[in-house]
């Protein structure tokens, strides 16, 4: 025990010197890119536009910061602050963690607030989140208060931005409160190519996302299934992506490019980023296949919006 104490402070003096505030045992938050952009330059995040998100209102979150099922080749984190597929330390109580993490959000949005390029209102209104996503590393549906946690964000009429991999399908199975949004990211078409991008650690990786891509249509939440793409790595065989969205039956397709940030780049060269062509291309070659449209491209983050045609 005091061993896993140890090294769990040596992975949160980690994360504090990279920006993130720690919040109890397993979570933290970090201010997102569109957040400052959306206070300092009045820009903002494409789930702004698409999705009604406003950026500067927008609290990132992870609720299992040191926990993952993957070691996913283009993953922005460190693989040496990781501590395996399974929380073994005690659940923080949901609705401490939620006040916990609006206040670690406003202590790092202080310093903005003499900024004089922000308008005193929009600092203001930034101090009381409107989103929640629990997006930001790690697998947080491991987090076995999620239920909970969701309800208490919608009571205080926050909207829920759940990310995950699917690869913890048991998770999304206990989920007896829904998210206001449902995102399951995916990079690979296929068994073989999952393995060799997403290195999952256990066997069953690839069967537990189509288990979560299953459980996915059961939802009565806005869905949204993402493709990080990686060129030279996961851009072939469509007929397989057609396959996972048939399974999935989201409301909306995101295929992304792989942003070439953080640890990736000691894994991946530059030519694995795809540019704007590219991810428009496929995603043209995705919305011929599927029978979604291509609604929207966000150039700065290089992802395009596939909708259903109704």
């Amino acid at each position: 025990m005091a061993n896993l104490e140890n090294t769990l402070e040596s992975f949160k003096q980690t994360l504090l010197k990279q920006g993130y505030r720690i919040v109890g045992n397993h979570s933290g938050v970090k201010v997102c890119e569109w957040t400052r952009k959306s206070l300092t330059q009045s820009r903002y995040c494409y789930k702004q536009k698409w999705y009604g998100i406003e950026s500067h209102r927008c609290l990132q979150c992870s609720l299992a910061l040191f926990w993952c099922l993957n070691r996913c080749l283009y993953c922005w984190r460190s693989f040496k602050i990781f501590l395996g597929a399974e929380m073994n330390v005690k659940p923080d109580e949901p609705e401490w963690l939620l006040d916990g993490l609006i206040e670690a959000q406003r202590n790092l949005l202080v310093g903005y607030k003499g900024n004089v390029k922000i308008k005193r209102s929009k600092w203001e209104e930034a101090q009381n989140p409107t989103n929640i996503a629990i997006s930001l590393i790690g697998e947080s549906v491991l987090y076995p208060h999620l239920s909970e946690f969701i309800e208490l964000a919608e009571k205080r009429r926050m909207k829920s931005f759940l990310v995950t991999k699917g690869t913890y399908p048991e998770g999304l199975e206990k989920l007896r409160v829904e998210p206001s949004n449902l995102y399951i990211s995916v990079c690979a078409p296929d068994e073989e190519t999952f393995n060799q991008l997403e290195k999952p650690i256990k066997r069953n990786g690839w069967e537990a996302q189509m288990e979560s891509l299953e459980l996915m249509r059961s939802f009565n939440c806005r869905k949204v299934v993402r493709i990080t793409l990686v060129k030279g790595h996961n851009m072939h065989n469509i007929d397989g992506y057609v396959k996972l969205i048939d399974r999935a039956e989201p409301d909306y397709i995101e295929p992304k490019a792989y942003m070439r940030v953080g640890e990736s780049i000691k894994r991946l060269p530059e030519t694995a980023m795809p540019s704007c062509e590219d991810v428009l291309e496929f995603a043209e070659r995705l919305a011929d296949k599927t029978g979604y449209v291509v609604k929207d491209f966000f150039k700065p983050s290089r992802v395009a919006l596939l909708s259903r045609k109704n």
